[in-house]
């Protein structure tokens, strides 16, 4: 299902299910989740090894994969990436800094946001938009599709700036026909070799009951959106 939103220079691996004997862990990694329940370790675990697959695609062998300052992932000099887990999916994507400036990946059930939920990440433009895409295509949940979106573009945004992207700081147009989406940011974006960066252009899909969103910037692209 990935591979249909990144293609090469990006590995991508996905996982639907945690595997039996969880994957093998770092002690740094294990002294992270010492406390925590059943399901977050094995998530926690199955989405490292599918980084670490990821990596191996680069040829770049085993590390731990912990979180830095703020949270994000500290990914091996040389190499962005980006990971994503939600009920019955776990997926990281990864490639050489030399090749992209950074990925941003989200994944979500194909449910409708909890009520409320869209008043807190949704600008008036982006409901009156999720109004004419449902009234198009019903059978998506474009409130979750518009959260999962957001989540790609903060998780794209964060390694170029280490600052945090606020759900209103950033307007998202999604193209129910192509697959893609548009974000616009309403902050100064990150200056990329001497031009600032307007936003982010991604893509969606919805299949076996998952919204996936993804995001990807080419080194050099100062592209205006």
């Amino acid at each position: 299902m990935i591979e249909q939103l990144l293609a090469p220079p990006v590995v991508a691996v996905q996982a639907f299910t945690d595997p039996v004997d969880p994957p093998m862990l770092f002690a740094e990694e294990q002294a992270l989740i010492a406390r925590a329940v059943d399901s977050r370790r094995r998530e926690f675990g199955t989405v490292r090894a599918c980084a670490r697959t990821a990596l191996s695609g680069l040829e770049i062998a085993p590390v731990p994969i912990l979180p830095g300052p703020q949270g994000a992932p500290a990914w091996p000099d040389g190499v962005v990436g980006s990971m994503t887990h939600c009920a019955g999916y776990r997926a990281a994507a990864v490639a050489r800094a030399a090749d992209l400036l950074t990925i941003g990946l989200d994944a979500e059930p194909h449910q409708p946001l909890p009520g409320g939920e869209l008043d807190v990440i949704a600008l008036p433009e982006e409901r009156t938009r999720l109004s004419d895409l449902a009234a198009r295509r019903p059978e998506i949940c474009w409130d979750r599709l518009l959260f999962s979106a957001k989540e790609s573009v903060y998780k794209a945004w964060f390694p170029l700036t280490n600052r945090w992207l606020d759900f209103e700081e950033a307007s998202i147009t999604i193209d129910p026909d192509a697959g893609t989406f548009r974000a616009r940011l309403l902050v100064p974006g990150p200056v990329i070799a001497g031009a600032r960066l307007p936003g982010f252009d991604g893509r969606w899909l919805v299949r076996n009951g998952l919204v996936l969103t993804a995001i990807t910037v080419a080194t050099g692209s100062t592209a205006e959106i």
